[in-house]
C-alpha cells in the first residue's frame, strides 16, 4: 500500500430496498462491478464516480478510440489535463478522439522534458534526462508486444514490427493495439492516489492477454484504486484481491439499484455465476476455497481458456462436473473438473477422466509445483543454476520418500482396501450371517498384507531406478515443499515465496511462463 495516498470514502449508490448502502474505506486496491447485460452496471459506476469524495478518473476505451464528441469533464481527467496544455501554448488538434489527444499530450510532455534537459545541461554537464510517461508507455508496450517497436520521429509516434523495416502511424494499428496504447497512457496520467473507473476492461483485448495487461497496469499505478465494470466473469475472477459488487437490477424511476457487496473472503456464488455468465466460456471446476488455496491461484493462470470456479471438496467437483454436463443442452457449455490424484489407481483415474474430470500424473497440487520443469524455471528466473537446483531438490524428495516409504505403502493399501470394500459390499444380503461370510471371503481375496508388500516393492523400485516422476505420482506429503528446501535453493525465503514466484511468472507472457504452463498441461495429458 502506498502510505502517501489519501484515504477517502467511496459512497455506494442507494438500494432498491431502501437499506443503507454499505460503507467502504478507499485504499489502494481493486473493486469489480459485475452483472448481466442491462442490469445497470454502467449507471452504477457513473453514480459512484459522481461522489465528491471519489477522486474519480475514467478509462473507457470505446469512446476514447471512436467517439470524437466524447470529452471527460471530471477534475483531473485526461481531457482537463489536455485543455491545460493547450492553454499553455500546445497546438490543438480539432475534432480529435481522446486517444489522439492523449498521444499529443505525451509528445508535448516529451518535448518539454527535452527542453528542460537542454537548459539544465548547458549549465551542468552532469544533468540527466528524466524518464517520462512516454518512456513508461514504450517500455510496457514492448513488454506486451515484444515483436513491435515504438519510434519517435519528427514529433510523432510511429510503430514498426521487427520483421518489417517500414514504420507506420497509429492509424494502422488494430483496435486492440490502440486500446492498449490508450489504457496504458490514460493510467499514467491519472492523478496520484486516484480512483480509476475502468469501463469494460476487456474491450478490444484478446482474452489471452487481457489479464496480464491489467496486471501490469495495476503494478504501474499501485498508488491507485481500480474499479472495473464488466460482465466478463473470467476477468472478474482474475482480480484475486478485489472486492466484488454484484448488480442485479436498476430502477430508473427512483435511481436505485438491487446489488450486493460480497464479503472480502467470499467466492462468487452459484446464483451470480449463472446470472452473469454471458460469454459462454468453458467452465473448469476445481478443489479449494477459491481464495487462499493453491488451486485457485494456479489453475486460472494455466487454463486461461476456462472460467475457473472453486467448489471445495473433490466430491463436489465430481458432482458439479457431472451435473453441468448433464445440462449441456440448457447452457451449451463444455464443463470439466480437476481433482488431485491422491492414491487413486489407474481404473479410478480412467473412470474420472471418462467423466471429464481431469486427474494429473502427480499425487496432489503441491507435487505439480515440484515438477522438474517448474523447479528449473523458477531457479532460472532467479538467476540460479537450474540443473544444480533441481538435482538437490530431487535428492531431498527421494530421501524423504525413502524415509516415508512404508508409511506411504500403508496409506495406499488402506485406500485400496477401503475402495474395494465399498464396491463389493453394496449387494443385498438376506441375514447378518451371509454378510459376515461375504466379508470374511472378501478380506482373504483382498489380501491387505499382500497389497502392502506389493506397494513396498513398487516404491523401492522407484528409488532404485531414480524415477522422480513416479515418486511424485504416488507421494502424498504436504511437507515435500519445505522439506526439499526448493525455495532456499532458488534464493527464496520460504514455501509461500516459492509459490508466489510461480504465480508471478505465470501472470506474464514470457518464455518462463510458457515453460511452466507446458509442464503443467502435459502433467494432465494435454498439449499447451
Amino acid at each position: 500500500m502506498n502510505k502517501t495516498a489519501k484515504h477517502t470514502q467511496i459512497q455506494l449508490p442507494p438500494r432498491i430496498d431502501g437499506a443503507a448502502p454499505p460503507e467502504m474505506n478507499r485504499t489502494p486496491g481493486q473493486l469489480v462491478i459485475v452483472g448481466a447485460n442491462g442490469a445497470g452496471k454502467s449507471r452504477f459506476s457513473i453514480r459512484m464516480a459522481s461522489s465528491p469524495d471519489a477522486r474519480a478518473y475514467n478509462i473507457a476505451a470505446l469512446p476514447a478510440l471512436f467517439d470524437r464528441t466524447y470529452t471527460d469533464n471530471l477534475p483531473g481527467s485526461l481531457d482537463s489535463q489536455y485543455a491545460e496544455a493547450v492553454a499553455s501554448g500546445m497546438g490543438r488538434s480539432e475534432n480529435s478522439t481522446q486517444l489522439e489527444r492523449l498521444m499529443s499530450l505525451l509528445m508535448h510532455q516529451e518535448m518539454l522534458n527535452l527542453m528542460s534537459y537542454k537548459i539544465a545541461h548547458a549549465s551542468n554537464p552532469d544533468a540527466t534526462l528524466r524518464p517520462t510517461r512516454l518512456d513508461s508507455l514504450i517500455s510496457l508496450w514492448q513488454e506486451i508486444f515484444p515483436d513491435n517497436k515504438i519510434l519517435i520521429e519528427s514529433g510523432r509516434m510511429l510503430f514498426r514490427r521487427n520483421s518489417d523495416d517500414a514504420s507506420y502511424s497509429s492509424m494502422r494499428l488494430s483496435a486492440g493495439e490502440r486500446a492498449i496504447i490508450y489504457i496504458i497512457g490514460a493510467a499514467l496520467f491519472a492523478p496520484k492516489g486516484a480512483t480509476i473507473f475502468v469501463d469494460s476492461p476487456e474491450m478490444f483485448l484478446h482474452p489471452a492477454i487481457t489479464q496480464s495487461v491489467w496486471n501490469r497496469i495495476e503494478l504501474l499505478r499501485a498508488d491507485c484504486t481500480f474499479i472495473y465494470t464488466t460482465h466478463d466473469l473470467d476477468f472478474a475472477s482474475s482480480r484475486q484481491d478485489a472486492r466484488i459488487i454484484w448488480v442485479r437490477a436498476f430502477d430508473a424511476v427512483n435511481t436505485t439499484w438491487d446489488y450486493d457487496l460480497l464479503p472480502a473472503d467470499s467466492d462468487i456464488s452459484d446464483e451470480m455465476y449463472m446470472s452473469i455468465l454471458g460469454a459462454r466460456k468453458p467452465v473448469l471446476f476445481i478443489e479449494g476455497d477459491g481464495r487462499h488455496s493453491i488451486d485457485a491461484k494456479l489453475y486460472p493462470l494455466v487454463f486461461k481458456e476456462y472460467t475457473v470456479k472453486s467448489l471445495g471438496s473433490c466430491n463436489k467437483v465430481i458432482e458439479a462436473t457431472r451435473t453441468f454436463n448433464d445440462l449441456v443442452s440448457f447452457h451449451n457449455m463444455d464443463s470439466r473438473g480437476i481433482v488431485d490424484r491422491d492414491r487413486r489407481d489407474e481404473k479410478e483415474v480412467e473412470y474420472l477422466r471418462g467423466k471429464k474430470v481431469m486427474v494429473p500424473e502427480v499425487a496432489e497440487i503441491e507435487n505439480i509445483l515440484m515438477l522438474e520443469e517448474v523447479i528449473r524455471t523458477v531457479a532460472h528466473s532467479r538467476g540460479k543454476n537450474e540443473s544444480k537446483v533441481f538435482q538437490k531438490a530431487k535428492h531431498a524428495v527421494m530421501s524423504q520418500f525413502r524415509h516415508d516409504l512404508r508409511q506411504q505403502a500403508l496409506l495406499h493399501t488402506r485406500h485400496r482396501v477401503k475402495r474395494t470394500m465399498e464396491y463389493r459390499t453394496d449387494g443385498r444380503f438376506a441375514n447378518i450371517g451371509m454378510l459376515e461370510e461375504h466379508l470374511s471371503r472378501l478380506l482373504i481375496e483382498i489380501d491387505p498384507r499382500g497389497l502392502y508388500e506389493n506397494f513396498c516393492r513398487e516404491f523401492r523400485r522407484y528409488l532404485e531406478t531414480d524415477d522422480y516422476s513416479a515418486v511424485l505420482k504416488v507421494y502424498n506429503q504436504k511437507s515435500m515443499l519445505p522439506g526439499s528446501n526448493v525455495a532456499g535453493l532458488c534464493g527464496l525465503r520460504n514455501k509461500d515465496e516459492y509459490i508466489n514466484a510461480i504465480i508471478d511468472i505465470l501472470r506474464h507472457d514470457s518464455n518462463d511462463a510458457r515453460r511452466i504452463r507446458t509442464a503443467i498441461t502435459r502433467c494432465f495429458g494435454l498439449e499447451s
